[in-house]
């Protein structure tokens, strides 16, 4: 999009997933976070060709801040269509930023079984942890001004864009 200055994300996702290939094998589990992290995960098994299939973590339920927000009128389903039990998973996230959505979906990863090992992946790292949190491989890095956010965008085509979101005060 013109005037836009965020990177594009078709090209971070082509990046991320080149990182991955040497990584991955065919029985390691990808697993998104709803909702950009499943859109990412998605893409990122078909160009693989795994053949376990992704799956999708909803986190609302397991967020730290789940009293002060409250319930997200979107809430999806999580849906693990393998066993966890001693399995390699990749957690896939759009957009890394406190590392609180990934302790979230750590926390009911584990609900599921216990993994042999579990990595991160995300499109983008915007910075900002508050928690010791990081990814083992990332598509790109972004600075963002205070007041800034980020969001993973999804057009009728699947093709993937990031849209830069100023913070109302």
């Amino acid at each position: 999009m013109p005037g836009n200055p965020l990177p594009d994300a078709e090209q971070l996702l082509t990046a991320l997933i080149e990182q991955m290939r040497p990584a991955v094998g065919p029985d390691t589990g990808l697993i998104g976070i709803h909702t950009g992290g499943v859109w990412v995960a998605e893409r990122v098994h078909q160009a693989l060709k795994l053949k376990t299939p992704a799956a999708a973590l909803d986190v609302s339920f397991y967020r730290d801040d789940y009293a002060a927000r409250g319930l997200r009128r979107d809430v999806k389903r999580s849906e693990i269509p393998f066993e966890v039990e001693d399995r390699d998973l990749i957690l896939v996230d759009d957009v890394l930023y406190t590392g609180r959505t990934i302790r979230a979906a750590l926390n009911e990863l584990f609900d599921y079984g216990r993994p042999a090992n579990v990595k991160l992946a995300a499109l983008v790292d915007r910075g900002g942890r508050q928690l010791p949190i990081a990814p083992q491989f990332v598509g790109g890095t972004l600075a963002l001004k205070p007041g800034q956010s980020v969001a993973l965008k999804r057009d009728a085509g699947g093709r993937l864009s990031l849209e830069l979101r100023e913070e109302k005060r």
